[in-house]
């Protein structure tokens, strides 16, 4: 184990791994068996629970707690008592302020997760993924590459991302169409699914089992109720089909190589 820290305040388990040239601050936790790559700068009061494997390169601000267990009330509807696995950081990330990552949650390369996200256990997040500030994904999610969810976006359980999705500010969704009431509801349960390239603008609301299709454009303020067709504009409460998507703006004529 090396570190390069001269600070006695931290508290490491003798078998963590700390790599060459890391850095850390004050009031460190890091936990039985963690794995921290090469040249990783860890902020103060930063706790990295059992097992959890960091790539190198990788930035941890202050307060992030990485690895956490999750929490099940009596009546959850969703979160089962099951044993997962540590969580996994790839390499040149960025973790900001007082984030929390569950265990059984997986993080691809050089993403961005800003201050005060909760990235919850049963996630995948893709390679260059920027997840913003206050950004909330429950569990059993996948969320692709080269996304971007801006501040304060909330991704309901059992949802599904692709790559280079866009939502911005405030966008909701949901799952439960029962809005917690009957046993009936437990049998439905279903996220939405926006696929490659889908754009939704500020405080829409996409409801439960809502397919996205591929880029297609949802107004903001839009509340969707059924799907989406690929490269159409949709507006309005509820939101219907107002255009087409100008060429323009579609992947296919951004340049991008992936």
């Amino acid at each position: 184990m090396r570190e390069k820290s001269k600070k006695s305040t931290n508290v490491i388990s003798e078998s963590a791994l700390i790599g060459t040239d890391c850095r850390l601050g004050d009031f460190c936790c890091i936990g039985d068996n963690v794995t921290l790559g090469d040249q990783c700068e860890i902020g103060n009061r930063v706790v990295i629970h059992d097992g959890t494997t960091i790539g190198k390169e990788v930035r941890i601000d202050d307060g992030a707690v990485i690895g956490k267990r999750p929490m099940r009330a009596a009546n959850s509807a969703v979160t089962k008592d099951a044993q997962l696995p540590p969580a996994i950081i790839g390499s040149n990330c960025i973790l900001g302020a007082g984030i929390v990552i569950y265990c059984g949650c997986e993080i691809g390369d050089h993403v961005l997760v800003a201050d005060l996200a909760t990235l919850r256990e049963n996630v995948s997040v893709g390679d260059y993924t920027i997840v913003g500030r206050g950004v909330a994904i429950e569990n059993f999610c996948k969320i692709g590459r080269y996304v971007k969810l801006e501040t304060n976006v909330y991704v309901t359980a059992y949802s599904e991302l692709e790559d280079r999705v866009f939502m911005a500010p405030g966008v909701v969704t949901s799952n439960d169409n029962f809005i917690g009431r009957t046993e009936e509801r437990f049998k439905h349960f279903k996220g939405v699914v926006v696929r490659r390239g889908g754009r939704i603008g500020v405080n829409a609301t996409i409801l439960p089992g809502v397919t996205i299709n591929e880029d297609a454009l949802v107004a903001a303020g839009a509340l969707v109720t059924k799907d989406v067709p690929a490269r159409k504009v949709v507006v309005g409460v509820p939101a219907k089909v107002f255009r087409d998507v100008p060429d323009e703006q579609l992947l296919e004529n951004q340049g991008w190589k992936d």
